[in-house]
């Protein structure tokens, strides 16, 4: 489990595709990892298949994740975020991420308010009824609010999706991927998993 705060920006050093599959070398910048730790790489709950004392490691990434998230666009020199996952005793400053991504979403947007950015995205349609404003939504691994949220159809994407705003401040857009992303660029989305089980005991109380 991640809360989505980014702890570090890591580096994609290698990029091997396989047979419907995607081996990553990651120098991640952590000094103390383990074989088989769990880290959210993009939002994304990904296992440590190798690493060294320098903190570079290697992930294995299967068809189905290259299917349902935008890893699958991974190459040498990609910046990537970084979470280890929490402990017990860590705070949570984010909200509970699983790192089990449900779509990708694509910028669409990025002005300046001020020192801050305002940025939009279109969030596939099928995620809409797990939306609120003000709630949280993780991009990319990085816990977010929402401070917009438009109606199914409203944006460029037509039926297909439908916009949403975030306002970022300049310490995440700076200590994220964010402001590496070009529109049109994809990221990973994930919403917040109560907002599903709540779902699911409506359905079936």
């Amino acid at each position: 489990m991640f809360s989505g705060i980014i702890e570090h920006l890591g580096t994609v050093t290698a990029a091997r595709r396989g047979d419907r599959s995607l081996h990553v070398a990651v120098a991640t910048g952590i000094g103390d990892l383990s074989m088989g730790e769990s880290i959210a790489v993009n939002g994304v709950c990904l296992t440590v298949t190798a690493y060294d004392a320098a903190g570079n490691a290697s992930f294995f990434i299967s068809s189905e994740t290259l299917e349902r998230t935008s890893l699958g666009r991974l190459a040498e020199g990609s910046r990537v975020n970084l979470e280890r996952a929490v402990t017990p005793a860590t705070r949570l400053s984010g909200h509970i991420v699983q790192g089990h991504v449900d779509g990708t979403a694509r910028l669409l947007s990025v002005e300046d308010a001020g020192e801050s950015r305002r940025i939009v995205f279109g969030i596939p349609a099928a995620l809409r009824r797990y939306l609120v404003e003000k709630g949280s939504i993780t991009l990319d691994g990085i816990s977010l609010t929402l401070n917009e949220i438009g109606e199914v159809g409203t944006g460029a994407g037509g039926a297909e999706e439908f916009p949403v705003a975030l306002m970022i401040i300049p310490h995440t857009w700076t200590h994220t991927t964010l402001g590496t992303l070009s529109p049109g660029d994809g990221v990973n989305v994930e919403v917040d998993v109560i907002a599903k089980y709540v779902e699911t005991l409506c359905q079936y109380r």
